[in-house]
């Protein structure tokens, strides 16, 4: 039997045909399965770890869609991961953590900013819960 109305498949397809680089895809936060992956560089580096686990939880605590990349890997290939799942937005906490600050990556134009650890929930209700 065939189905000819839209479904999730074409929905998903439809999303993934218009949005896409030579690095991968990405997914408009609301149909996308995480909104945010948070990235420590070093996770054996427990103030960078430690920072991480802390804006994972009040990131989600103020309900947004996050997920921690606590994996031992190397930096490039956890945000090359995170690229190829299609997560519109990557927080990277890397040294400039000291300075209070992280680096708030788009996925979709590679836009840099850096964001202070305590603004970042702020920042996220103004670019992803404005547009809702």
């Amino acid at each position: 039997m065939g189905c000819y109305g839209i479904g999730i498949e074409r929905i998903l397809t439809a999303a993934v045909e218009q949005s896409n680089d030579e690095n991968g895809f990405w997914l408009p936060p609301s149909i996308a399965p995480f909104e945010i992956v948070v990235t420590p560089v070093n996770v054996k580096d427990q103030s960078l770890l430690s920072a991480a686990v802390d804006l994972a939880t009040r990131l989600e605590a103020a309900g947004f869609d996050v997920i921690l990349d606590d994996r031992n890997e190397r930096p490039g290939v956890k945000f090359k991961d995170a690229d190829l799942v299609g997560i519109p937005f990557r927080i990277t906490v890397g040294n400039k953590v000291t300075e209070g600050t992280v680096e708030v990556v788009l996925r979709s134009t590679r836009e840099v900013r850096d964001v202070t650890i305590a603004a970042v929930v702020e920042y996220f209700q103004g670019v992803l819960r404005a547009k809702a």
